[in-house]
C-alpha cells in the first residue's frame, strides 16, 4: 500500500483522531452522537458534513465526499495517499518506514521548501536589482513579453545568475550540501571533488517559480537568455515536486476556477502569466509534460463544470490535441451522474500561442474563442474526418473507422451511440451499420498513455438525470445503503456475507465493493471500518464516497436495518428472477411443452414464495 506496511498505516490512523484533525480546519459541533461542521471542501454556510466518531469516518452530504482520516486530509490538502500518511504520521508523531526504508519525513520536505523559498527569493532580488548584464538582458526579455511593472514581483520571477552565487547565499543561511542537491537547486560539482563541490543548478535564465496548490514554492522552471539550449529548463522530480501532479499557476488560478467552474489548460508559463495578465485569471500549464490523470483528477477539485484545453495552432500544439484524445472516459458520458467531467478543447488560430493571441486580439478576443470549444469527443471525431478526402469510398470508410475509434472507450454510453450516427451523417455512411460497427469495436484496455486502466476510474453514481426508472434508483440507493451500513458496521458484515456474496448487484461498482468488503473480513475478521474503507479505495477510488453516504436511519439498531436491507435486496433479485423466468415463458413457440411446463411450474412456486417474503418484510418495516 504505496509502501507502507499495514502496521504502519494502523498506527498512523490511530494517532490522529478525525474529529481532532476535522478540527483543526474548521469549527465542529456535536450533534448527538456524530459531530457536524461545514464541508471545507465546498463552500456551503449549513453544515452538512458529518463526523461519526465511533467508525472514524465522514461524509459531507452537499458535495457527496468522505472516507476516512486519509481521505479527508488527501482532499483537503490536495495531497497523494503517500504523502497523507507522511502529513499524519508527522502529525501523530508516528515513526513509519516506506518500502523497508524510513520515509521521507514531513519536516524534512518542510526545510526542502524553505530552501525553494529562499531561492526564488534570491533569484528576484537579482532580477529586479542585479547589475550585471544577464539582469539586465533578463528586464528586457521580460519588458518585450509585457511582463514589466508591477508583473516580476506578482509572479516572484527572478533571474539566476549561476557562478555558485545562489549556493554561497544558501550555505551562509545554514543550510546544507545534500538538502541543497535535495531540493535541486544546487549539483554535485563531481564524484572526485576536483571542481569545487556544489554548483549552481540554473545559471544565466530568467527564472519561474513553481509553486503547488498550497502556495509553498517547490520547483523552478528557467527560460535561457539569448542563445543556448536548452531553452526551457525545468527542475528534477524532488521529494516536493512531482511534474506529473504539479500545475503552474494553480495556486492562483484555484479561486477563479472555482468561481466559473472552468479550468482553461495551456502549455507555457509566458502564456499562463500573459492570460492572467489579461484578466483570465482561471488559466494552468503544464510543467514540459502531457497533461496526466492526476492534473485533471487536482483542476476537478476546484473546476466543477469544465476543462479546456486551450492548443497553439502550430504542429506541436495539434500533436498535443491529438495527445489529449487519450483521455477520453466514462466520466464523460452522462452516465456518469454528477461526478460527470466535461473535457472540450479549442485550438488557436493563425499558428498563435495564448500570450501572442491575448497580445493581439485582446483577453474579449480569446473569451469568446474559450466559450466556442467544443467537447473533446466532438473536437477529437471533426480533426479525424478533416484528414480524409470523402469524395470517395475508400476513403469515406477509413474516415469512419478513424473517427469511430474514438469512441472505443465508450462505446455502450448512450453519448457514443449518438456520436456514431453524427459521424454516419459525416461520411455518408448508413446509421445502423456504423452503430454495428460501433459495437465491434475492442474499448482499449488503457484508455491513453496518461490515462487510467478503466478498472480505476472514479465510481459514478446514478442520478435522475440517468433517465433510469424510479425503481432502478431506489434498488440501487437500497445498494448504496447497505454497502454503507456493512462497512460502517464491520460486524454486520460478518453476520450477513452470505448476503453480500450472493447479491445481484445493479451497479457494477457495488459489486467491486461487495467483494472488497469481504476479503478484507476474511482477511481479518477483526478489521475495523477505516480498514475496509482504506482497502476498497484500492480497487474503486471512489469507494469512500459510496461507503460513507448512508442516510437510513438507525434508531432501530444497526443489525434490525442491516437484515431489513439485505431482505430487500434479496426480493429485489427474486423479482429479477422471476422477471426473467416470465420473460422465456413469453416465447413458448421456442420450449417444447415440457420444458415450458417446468418453466411456468417454477415461476407460481417462486411468486408464492416472493409473496410470502414480501408479506413478512413489509411487516418488519412497519413494525
Amino acid at each position: 500500500m504505496a509502501g507502507f506496511s499495514e502496521e504502519d498505516i494502523r498506527k498512523v490512523r490511530e494517532a490522529n483522531d478525525l474529529v481532532s484533525v476535522v478540527g483543526d480546519r474548521v469549527p465542529v459541533k456535536q450533534r448527538g452522537r456524530d459531530f457536524w461542521c461545514c464541508c471545507p471542501i465546498h463552500d456551503e454556510k449549513t453544515p452538512s458534513c458529518k463526523i461519526d466518531p465511533a467508525s472514524q469516518l465522514w461524509h459531507c452530504f452537499g458535495c457527496g465526499a468522505g472516507g476516512d482520516v486519509f481521505s479527508f486530509v488527501m482532499q483537503v490538502d490536495d495531497l497523494d495517499f503517500p504523502d497523507a500518511v507522511r502529513k499524519l504520521a508527522e502529525r501523530g508523531g508516528v515513526q513509519i518506514t516506506e518500502n523497508g526504508k524510513p520515509a521521507v519525513a514531513h519536516g524534512y520536505k518542510a526545510r526542502l521548501k524553505e530552501i525553494c523559498k529562499e531561492t526564488a527569493a534570491f533569484y528576484h532580488m537579482q532580477l529586479m536589482r542585479g547589475k550585471d548584464p544577464g539582469a539586465a538582458s533578463a528586464r528586457s526579455y521580460l519588458a518585450s513579453r509585457g511582463f514589466g511593472g508591477e508583473v516580476p514581483k506578482r509572479w516572484e520571477l527572478g533571474f539566476a545568475p549561476g557562478s555558485g552565487q545562489l549556493v554561497r547565499h544558501l550555505k551562509a543561511k545554514g543550510f546544507k550540501d545534500k538538502e541543497l542537491v535535495d531540493a535541486n537547486v544546487a549539483l554535485d560539482g563531481g564524484r572526485d571533488g576536483r571542481r569545487g563541490g556544489l554548483k549552481d543548478r540554473f545559471y544565466n535564465r530568467v527564472m519561474f517559480p513553481i509553486f503547488d496548490v498550497q502556495g509553498d514554492c517547490i520547483a523552478f522552471g528557467g527560460r535561457i537568455i539569448g542563445d543556448g539550449q536548452p531553452k526551457y529548463l525545468n527542475s528534477q522530480e524532488t521529494p516536493v515536486f512531482h511534474k506529473s501532479e504539479v500545475l503552474f499557476g494553480l495556486d492562483k488560478a484555484k479561486t477563479s476556477m472555482a468561481a466559473t467552474g472552468v479550468a482553461v489548460v495551456v502549455e507555457g508559463y509566458t502564456d499562463v502569466i500573459a492570460l492572467h495578465e489579461a484578466g483570465i485569471q482561471n488559466a494552468v500549464a503544464t510543467l514540459g509534460t502531457a497533461l496526466t490523470t492526476q492534473h485533471i483528477r487536482a483542476l476537478s477539485r476546484h473546476a466543477k463544470r469544465q476543462i479546456i484545453y486551450l492548443f497553439d495552432g502550430d504542429e506541436a500544439g495539434q500533436r498535443a490535441a491529438d495527445r489529449a484524445l487519450g483521455f477520453i472516459d466514462r466520466s464523460m458520458t452522462p452516465e456518469a451522474g454528477r461526478t460527470k467531467i466535461e473535457l472540450a478543447a479549442v485550438t488557436l488560430p493563425d499558428d498563435l500561442d495564448p500570450a501572442d493571441f491575448v497580445g493581439q486580439r485582446g483577453a474579449d478576443a480569446l473569451r469568446e474563442l474559450l466559450a466556442s470549444a467544443r467537447p473533446l469527443l466532438r473536437y477529437g471525431i471533426e480533426r479525424r474526418i478533416a484528414k480524409y478526402d470523402l469524395s470517395s469510398a475508400e476513403s469515406r470508410a477509413a474516415a469512419l473507422a478513424d473517427a469511430l475509434a474514438v469512441l472505443a472507450p465508450i462505446k455502450d454510453s448512450i453519448l457514443a451511440k449518438d456520436y456514431a450516427i453524427q459521424i454516419a451523417g459525416m461520411v455518408r455512411a448508413r446509421e445502423n451499420d456504423v452503430l454495428e460497427q460501433l459495437e465491434r469495436l475492442e474499448p482499449p484496455r488503457q484508455p491513453g498513455a496518461q490515462a487510467e486502466p478503466a478498472s480505476e476510474q472514479p465510481t459514478r453514481r446514478p442520478t435522475a438525470a440517468s433517465a433510469l426508472p424510479q425503481s432502478e434508483l431506489s434498488r440501487r440507493r437500497y445498494e448504496r445503503e447497505f454497502l454503507s451500513l456493512v462497512a460502517r458496521r464491520p460486524e454486520e458484515g460478518l453476520r450477513l456475507a452470505e448476503a453480500l456474496a450472493q447479491t445481484q448487484w445493479h451497479e457494477t461498482v457495488h459489486g467491486l465493493l461487495s467483494q472488497s468488503i469481504l476479503a478484507t473480513l476474511a482477511d481479518n475478521p477483526q478489521a475495523k471500518a477505516p480498514d475496509i474503507i482504506t482497502a476498497a479505495q484500492q480497487a474503486v477510488p471512489a469507494a469512500a464516497s459510496i461507503l460513507t453516504s448512508g442516510t437510513m436511519s438507525e434508531e432501530t439498531g444497526a443489525s434490525q436495518l442491516a437484515t431489513f436491507l439485505a431482505e430487500e435486496l434479496a426480493i429485489g433479485d427474486m423479482d429479477d428472477a422471476i422477471a426473467a423466468l416470465k420473460a422465456q415463458l413469453a416465447q413458448a413457440d421456442r420450449l417444447d411443452p415440457q420444458e415450458y411446463e417446468l418453466l411456468f411450474e417454477s415461476a407460481v412456486a417462486m411468486q408464492k414464495e416472493l409473496a410470502k417474503r414480501r408479506l413478512a418484510h413489509k411487516s418488519v418495516g412497519q413494525g
